[in-house]
């Protein structure tokens, strides 16, 4: 896994830097064996190849005892971070309210443990303004719905208070993870409602606002191919788009 890491100078001249064991090229032990854990669906396993989860994991730094927040959930990676996270570790699968109406989806009872297999999996069910995580959290992850939170069915969603919502719930030090589909340079929200996608300055520029630092980016799910013009969902490009991975830091 190629992973970027960024060091510059806060305030008086204090450094921050990303380090990981994504640098080294390793995966931790917590997070190989959640990827390799025998019972995983084959459903699963065959899209690891291109979901990268364990360089995705590792460049998060999911750890034993983590509390990791997903919003836009899904099964695939709330399984995976159970594990990763262990039995004293907590996962909360944060539906958005809008999302199961306009995606006529069957949500989990709100509070509900959804997955017997991992009971640190909790479901929440509230509309995106409210985000009613009480408990701090280490990993905060959307993954290819942030530009979502721009589109007419989120209500509107008032992105700036949802991102300051992330900030407060994060623990100093936490990261907001945010991966999502590449729209071209410039192009602002232009693409969120028609090709689901989003200029990545779009995303940095909010991260500032809400007052996080940017800690640093994956490639992993780059792919210089995609012209970044085609909607997601194109047979062509779907489940190959060029996808930003970036991390954004409480200080």
């Amino acid at each position: 896994m190629s992973f970027k890491t960024l060091t510059g100078a806060i305030g008086a001249g204090v450094l921050i830097a990303v380090a990981s064991a994504a640098t080294a090229g390793t995966t931790p032990a917590n997070i190989a064996a959640a990827v390799a854990d025998a019972g995983r669906p084959a459903a699963d396993t065959a899209l690891d190849a291109g979901r990268k989860p364990a360089e995705l994991m590792t460049a998060a730094g999911i750890k034993p005892g983590m509390t990791v927040v997903d919003v836009f959930p899904g099964a695939y990676w709330d399984r995976l971070f159970a594990k990763a996270v262990g039995p004293t570790g907590k996962v909360f699968a944060f539906w958005p309210a809008e999302m199961v109406k306009a995606e006529n989806v069957p949500a989990p009872p709100s509070g509900s443990h959804p997955d017997p297999a991992n009971p640190n999996i909790t479901a929440i069910v509230a509309p995106v303004n409210k985000f009613p995580i009480d408990v701090p959290a280490d990993v905060i992850w959307i993954r290819q719905n942030y530009h979502d939170l721009y589109d007419p069915f989120m209500g509107p969603a008032d992105v700036p208070a949802f991102n300051k919502t992330v900030f407060n719930t994060l623990n100093h030090g936490g990261l907001y993870v945010i991966i999502d589909h590449s729209a071209p340079d410039g192009s602002g929200l232009a693409g969120a409602n028609t090709t689901h996608r989003i200029d990545a300055a779009v995303v940095k520029k909010d991260m500032a606002a809400a007052g996080f630092v940017f800690a640093g980016e994956s490639d992993v799910l780059r792919n210089p191919a995609d012209t970044r013009d085609k909607l997601v969902f194109d047979k062509t490009i779907r489940g190959r788009t060029d996808q930003f991975v970036y991390l954004f830091r409480k200080p």
